[in-house]
């Protein structure tokens, strides 16, 4: 009678396999995703150099880079929206900070149909214009893999952080239209983003509110201040730009972004800018303070960003 009982309940198991298979299909058993591989910037190679050797030093952050790359988050197909967000983690133009500013933000942008292009950047070591030739050339890749990577060349956006948001900022002061004559298509599209967001960004490299680690790295003690002040690059050409910061941020002054802000103004570009009073630096700006994803997603849809 045991042995009679065990044996139903082994069918009815085998039958509710059997059914969940074929109800659900493929889905139950699918194979997890392969994670994105990071590809090289510069397949040929960058034609300049930060004068680095040696292997990167991989702990929180990541350091010592000299082979810059992209690590391509493809937006779920039956979400996406066709835009796409070059994402340039911080770390004061020392490391580069790609999980926290870099991994979580593809997850928040694909979340929202958007394909995330994550940009590990070369470090400075005393050559200023490194980071933002990659940041430019990761620019243009993007809109040249607009068909391979599914998304539209004309909504190219543009996320930095920290540091990073330094050189988003100057990404999207600075641009030209591309090489027309170079044999490389990449070289021929646009670096001009279709628009920006500037978390707590280092702006200025004016010594009362600057993030000293940052111009120490960028610019150590060469005259370029004015040049590397992004507030002072605006024109009326600039594209759109969010920004948001904290009025805690001990370690890059919110001036910064206050400074950026009243220069996107008095230029008519349109400009979104959340201030938050507590949060510090660095991604708890955002974590802890939820309320900014409301604003985020109404400036994105005036973008056409989302559907």
């Amino acid at each position: 009678m045991k042995q009679q009982i065990f044996s139903n309940w082994q069918m009815r198991v085998c039958a509710w396999v059997a059914a969940l298979i074929f109800t659900s299909g493929a889905t139950v058993f699918a194979e997890p995703q392969p994670a994105p591989q990071p590809q090289l910037l510069w397949p040929k190679g960058a034609p300049d150099s930060n004068g680095l050797k040696g292997p990167e030093t991989v702990r929180a952050c990541i350091g010592n880079i000299s082979i810059p790359t992209l690590t391509v988050y493809r937006a779920p197909e039956k979400k996406a929206t066709g835009a796409a967000v070059v994402v340039i983690p911080g770390g004061g133009y020392g490391v580069v900070c790609v999980d926290g500013e870099g991994k979580a933000i593809a997850e928040i942008l694909n979340e929202r149909g958007i394909t995330t292009v994550v940009l590990k950047y070369r470090l400075p070591n005393h050559h200023y214009l490194i980071p933002a030739n990659d940041a430019r050339r990761a620019i243009r890749m993007t809109r040249a893999k607009a068909t391979d990577w599914g998304i539209d060349p004309k909504r190219v956006g543009v996320w930095g952080f920290s540091a990073g948001g330094h050189l988003a900022s100057t990404v999207a002061t600075v641009f030209d239209s591309g090489d027309a004559k170079s044999d490389d298509a990449i070289e021929r599209m646009s670096s001009r983003p279709d628009f920006a967001i500037l978390f707590y960004p280092v702006i200025s490299m004016d010594e009362e509110i600057t993030h000293k680690g940052s111009r120490r790295n960028l610019i150590g003690d060469e005259d370029l201040v004015e040049r590397y002040s992004s507030e002072l690059q605006v024109t009326a050409e600039t594209p759109p730009c969010f920004l948001l910061h904290c009025t805690d941020d001990r370690t890059v002054n919110i001036e910064n972004s206050l400074r950026f802000y009243q220069a996107l103004v008095a230029n008519k570009v349109p400009a979104a800018c959340v201030i938050f009073e507590q949060g510090g630096h660095g991604p708890n700006a955002f974590n802890k303070n939820p309320s900014w994803e409301g604003v985020f997603d109404g400036w994105l849809k005036k973008r056409g960003c989302l559907k």
